[in-house]
């Protein structure tokens, strides 16, 4: 449970922290290797919570904890938007659309399909956060916020490769940001809704081209149907079989998959 608290501290404290995303720490605050065992996780709930007390002085220990689990609630949706997570269960949600199937799999199915897939195509960047920011803030080899620079600068040069350079100038158009020199110098509060706006726009582009063959086989079936004068059948109940055949002969979900991991590349 202490390991999961930190963890927790660290992410909350690399969305508000992390140089492209807050205001550095004001001077004076210089960082503090924690001291022991004990002290680490006060530490990084002291440092990722903040001292918002009015006389400089932490917050109490029952109010850091409430303040982290109030966080808590909106952290799993926010950090889901910053990983492939979104683009995937899309694409799977047009595909069973596709299939003509309402509830198999079912959505449980789906998105567990879809975190594993995450984080099988998130496991560099997971390793990357571990080796040079985790495991080093964890052994006191660096401080609190070294650690919360290199975890936010490895998600940012992820989000920074698949993000759509038209969908990041419609952003900093909107926040009249200045020109960015450098991709590193993006700030998060620009670069995420691009990269969740680039995301959204790529999953629809995949799930029209997996949907093509089969809307193909429901106007060859639906033709064929009029054309026997067999309208009172419907198309959907025929043509289900022969999509379920189509997808199994092509091996369809290893394809799936397989591109979708490739498309992260």
């Amino acid at each position: 449970m202490p390991a999961l608290l930190l963890v927790a501290g660290l992410l909350i404290a690399l969305l508000m922290a992390h140089p492209a995303f807050a205001q550095a720490a004001a001077p004076g605050t210089g960082p503090v290797n924690p001291p022991g065992p004990g002290a680490v996780q006060a530490s990084a709930l002291n440092k990722a919570l903040g001292q918002v007390s009015g006389d400089g002085k932490p917050l109490s220990l029952s109010l850091q904890i409430l303040v982290l689990m109030s966080l808590l609630t909106v952290l799993p949706s926010l950090l889901l938007m910053m990983t492939s997570f979104t683009r995937i269960i899309i694409v799977l949600s047009i595909l069973r659309q596709a299939l003509g199937l309402q509830q198999t799999p079912p959505n449980q199915v789906l998105v567990g399909l879809s975190l594993f897939l995450t984080l099988f195509i998130m496991r560099p960047v997971i390793d990357q956060v571990n080796q040079t920011a985790i495991t080093p803030y964890g052994q006191g080899q660096i401080p609190l916020e070294e650690g919360i620079k290199r975890s936010g600068d490895a998600l940012h040069v992820f989000m920074v490769r698949q993000v759509r350079k038209t969908d990041l100038q419609l952003f900093s158009d909107i926040a009249h940001a200045p020109k960015f020199d450098k991709a590193e110098d993006i700030p998060f509060t620009i670069l995420l809704p691009a990269y969740v706006t680039s995301e959204l726009k790529t999953a629809f582009q995949i799930g029209f081209l997996i949907f093509l063959p089969f809307l193909i086989i429901d106007l060859v079936v639906a033709t064929t149907l009029m054309s026997l004068g067999m309208m009172m059948l419907s198309p959907t109940i025929i043509s289900m079989p022969f999509k379920l055949l189509l997808f199994v002969l092509v091996d369809g979900w290893a394809l799936t998959m397989g591109s979708l991991a490739q498309s992260f590349g």
